[in-house]
C-alpha cells in the first residue's frame, strides 16, 4: 500500500501545466518518439530492456510491458493482474466502475484470458510528465485491484466508487458502535 501512496504523490505532482505560473508561456515539448520514450523509461528503471518497439521495465516491483507503433502513432503500457478465468460478475463490474471514476487515465482490460492494467495513449503528443503520471496510475490500479481500484488520489465525480468507499466506512462505524 505504501507503494501506491508514493505513486499517488508522483501522479499529483506530474502535470506541470496545472501548476504553471499563468504569466509564463506554456512549454511545448517535441513530439514523443520511440527513442525519447526509451530514454525516459531507462531513467525510470535503469534495468529497462527494449527491442525496437517493445520495452520491459519494473515499476513498484511490477512487470510493465510497453508496445509502441510509430506508424499508427500509439503506445500501450500494460501490467498483468490475474487470470480472467473465475472472475465474478461483481469483480468485473467493480473494475468497470473504476474505469469510469477512479482509474483515471489507466484502465482495467481483459484480453487473452487475463485481467490487465493498461495505459494507452497516442505516441507523438505524449509528454514526459503524462507518460510518468500514466505509468504511476498504471501501477496504482494494479496494486489496488481488489480493494480501492484507484489510479491515485483523485476520483472523477459521478461514479460509484465514492459511494462504495463511503458505505465501507459507514459499515465499519456500525461495527464499531458497540465497542
Amino acid at each position: 500500500m505504501l507503494r501506491a501512496v508514493l505513486l499517488s504523490v508522483a501522479v499529483l505532482s506530474a502535470p506541470a501545466t496545472l501548476a504553471q505560473d499563468a504569466s509564463e508561456p506554456p512549454t511545448v515539448e517535441e513530439a514523443m518518439t520511440v527513442p525519447r520514450l526509451a530514454e525516459i523509461l531507462i531513467a525510470l528503471d535503469p534495468e529497462a530492456r527494449g527491442n525496437g518497439s517493445a520495452f520491459e521495465l519494473t515499476i513498484a516491483e511490477l512487470p510493465v510491458t510497453i508496445f509502441t507503433d510509430a506508424g499508427a502513432d500509439r503506445m500501450r503500457a500494460m501490467i498483468p493482474i490475474r487470470s480472467a478465468e473465475g472472475m465474478s460478475r461483481e469483480e468485473l463490474e467493480r473494475a468497470m466502475q473504476a474505469n469510469f471514476d477512479t482509474a483515471l487515465d489507466a484502465r482495467y482490460a481483459v484480453a487473452n484470458g487475463r485481467l490487465w492494467a493498461v495505459y494507452i495513449h497516442p505516441l507523438s503528443p505524449l509528454e514526459k510528465d503524462q507518460l510518468i503520471s500514466g505509468l504511476g496510475q498504471l501501477a496504482n490500479i494494479a496494486l489496488t485491484y481488489g480493494n480501492e481500484y484507484s489510479g491515485g488520489a483523485l476520483a472523477f465525480g459521478g461514479g460509484d466508487s465514492a459511494r462504495m468507499q463511503r458505505e465501507r466506512i459507514e459499515e465499519l462505524l456500525r461495527r464499531g458502535r458497540d465497542i
